[in-house]
């Protein structure tokens, strides 16, 4: 997601900040709302869904897993951490890191997915969705898989559900699809096959699914656009990449004004993303900022 140049026709024209439409799907290939459903689950599936992410209240010891308090430790850690970082909002000293500690204690404690059992880290071990415990990562080899293999308990991957960004919508499905099995129910609604919608006629899935996205006509043209949304323009067409430059460097445009320069640079490289925070940079930069003033770029 980011900023990227376009060569178009020098008379190109579609609204700023407006997706192309070769990007988005015909209306005609959005299926039907199932009646029976609300995301492709079973009723049996989705009631365990709705308990993985607290919807519906959730008692830790039906996992077998001990709710979380305030003095538990990495309770108390991620308490510590948003008083640092906001003393002003949650305020300081003992009471109100008791205050963040009881409030984020009660907040683990609504949903499954910091409670899981034995048999939920099992599955997501098998669906090999756990790499923090069972791989290592470096910067020659990337990801590799730890030797021996290591089976994190319950209680670790619980801690570690609350310590950083924790469990994805994947997680939810492998742990929610794996316990319907186990306990010999259907996980997905047997009226859509799992789609969460209908066919409006036949053979529109398979339309649906054969459907490739187009993109704009090529030219001489030079223009912005960002690959934030799935793609639009941001900038007039410019017959150089110069003027796109000066066009881009203008005051005018407010914090999204770059030097000339760094332009310049950007648009020979084609692409940045949105923000970029490194030791360089000390600190959040538009990518357009970090790509246009990179030594090698």
């Amino acid at each position: 997601m980011g900023r990227e140049i376009r060569r178009v026709p020098l008379d190109f024209e579609w609204p700023l900040n407006e997706v192309w439409k070769g990007f988005l799907s015909p209306d005609t290939l959005d299926g039907e709302k199932c009646p029976d459903c609300k995301s492709g689950y079973s009723p049996q599936a989705q009631n365990l869904y709705d308990l993985w992410f607290g919807k519906i209240p959730f008692d830790p010891s039906s996992t077998g897993s001990t709710p979380w308090r305030h003095d538990s430790p990495p309770v108390r850690a991620f308490a510590e951490r948003n008083l640092s970082n906001a003393p002003d909002y949650y305020g300081t000293g003992e009471a109100a890191l008791l205050r963040e500690a009881q409030r984020l204690a009660d907040l683990f404690n609504e949903g499954w997915s910091r409670h899981l059992a034995q048999d939920d880290v099992d599955a997501l071990i098998a669906a090999d969705r756990l790499y923090d415990f069972t791989h290592t990562w470096t910067r020659e080899n990337g990801w590799q898989p730890k030797e021996p293999s290591v089976t994190p308990t319950a209680e670790q991957v619980n801690e570690w559900s609350i310590s950083g960004l924790g469990h994805d919508a994947i997680n939810a499905s492998v742990v929610v699809r794996a316990r319907c099995e186990r306990e010999g129910v259907e996980s997905i609604c047997q009226t859509c096959d799992g789609h969460a919608t209908i066919e409006a006629y036949p053979g529109q899935r398979a339309d649906a699914e054969a459907w490739e996205p187009t993109d704009p006509p090529e030219g001489d043209g030079w223009q912005l656009w960002e690959t934030v949304s799935e793609g639009s323009p941001v900038s007039p067409v410019f017959a150089t990449a110069d003027g796109l430059a000066a066009w881009m460097s203008d005051p005018e445009r407010g914090d999204r004004w770059v030097p000339q320069e760094v332009a310049a640079k950007f648009i020979a490289d084609g692409w940045a993303p949105a923000f970029v925070s490194s030791a360089r940079t000390h600190g959040l930069v538009s990518g357009v900022e970090y790509v246009g003033t990179r030594d090698d770029a």
